[in-house]
């Protein structure tokens, strides 16, 4: 006769599967969602002009402003890094661009090309710099943010004799240059500015490599442990460099935006805006230890920094005041990310 096997009554706590509310609380932008939403309607109850269909692409065009950079910024936290030299690397490209363009009489195209391999040649000097010596990035990127910002200034002065780049909206290739970075179009009467159409896509494709791909499971092994990650055979020092080079992309995409949405750039710009950045990406999950973060999270941290923004003018308010919500929002990211964190990790 045969005999009928029947199922243990309980699983093996190594195959148990989490709560719904654990696996919720393991995602790095619940809080910032949260945040955001209390925000948005906090504002539409105190501020009447926030409520108009107009005010919107304004809102995201502030956010994508601060959100295009946030993405690498977040991706180099999570790798367990910082770059303090975001803000100068960005005016550094609009510069190059605008500067080679007329002094050298050329098409802006050319510009553009040569603003590129600047900015990404800044990024991997940083990342080189910081595995050559082991020095901490805080100090690497530190010295980084005082010679572009010297350079910034003083090249710009000697070759244009004022603090800002010579005009180029005469010469050949601004107009399709200002279609592709700096371009806007209207939806109803919305309108959008094609910077807040590359921060999305940008915001997409980052969010599918960190999560989708061998490579983001290397950003996130670096950035928890690089000693372990290294020992089984993750390639540590090609990653922290492809990272410092990433914020280089970015930072000339945001530059050239800078560059053909203005014609000129002043080149005192971009100093503490790498601040900025990283609160966009605390608030929005990342943590300062790195191996964990989110770059959606980084998206909504800058919706908030745009919706803030605007919303204290809006509502009438001492704008004095807002640098001071920027240093409580980080305080408190900070501390509910690693409350959160802890407590997802134990459930």
């Amino acid at each position: 006769m045969a005999s009928t096997l029947t199922a243990p009554s309980t699983l093996d706590d190594r195959v148990s599967t989490r709560s719904l509310g654990a696996r919720l609380l393991s995602r790095p932008e619940v809080g910032s969602l949260v945040g955001a939403v209390v925000i948005l309607v906090f504002f539409l109850i105190v501020a009447p002009p926030f409520r108009h269909v107009a005010t919107t692409g304004t809102i995201l065009y502030q956010a994508a402003l601060i959100g295009m950079m946030a993405v690498p910024v977040a991706l180099l936290m999570i790798g367990g890094e910082f770059d303090l030299s975001a803000g100068v690397a960005v005016t550094t490209a609009g510069l190059t661009g605008g500067l080679f363009s007329y002094q050298l009489s050329t098409n802006v195209w050319i510009g553009v090309l040569v603003s590129l391999v600047v900015a990404v040649a800044v990024g991997a000097f940083n990342g080189w710099l910081l595995m050559r010596t082991g020095l901490p990035s805080f100090l690497v990127t530190l010295g980084t943010f005082f010679i572009l910002q010297g350079l910034n200034l003083g090249v710009t002065r000697v070759l244009s004799g004022t603090v800002s780049s010579n005009s180029i909206s005469d010469m050949d290739g601004f107009s399709s240059a200002h279609a592709v970075f700096a371009s806007e179009f209207k939806i109803g009467g919305l309108t959008v500015k094609i910077l807040i159409v590359w921060w999305i896509v940008f915001v997409a494709i980052s969010t599918w490599v960190l999560l989708k791909t061998k490579i983001g499971n290397w950003i996130f092994a670096v950035g928890g442990d690089a000693a372990a990650a290294r020992a089984v055979g993750v390639p540590v020092k090609r990653v922290k460099i492809g990272l410092f080079v990433t914020v280089g992309f970015f930072a000339w995409f945001s530059g050239m935006h800078l560059l053909f949405n203005q014609a000129v750039v002043q080149s005192g710009e971009g100093v503490g805006k790498e601040f900025i950045y990283i609160i966009a990406a605390v608030v929005g999950g990342c943590l300062l230890t790195g191996g964990y973060g989110s770059v959606i999270g980084s998206a909504v941290g800058a919706l908030i920094f745009g919706m803030t923004q605007l919303g204290v003018v809006y509502a009438g308010w001492n704008a004095d005041w807002f640098k001071a919500f920027l240093g409580v929002m980080l305080l408190l990211a900070t501390i509910v990310n690693l409350v959160v964190k802890k407590r997802a990790d134990l459930r």
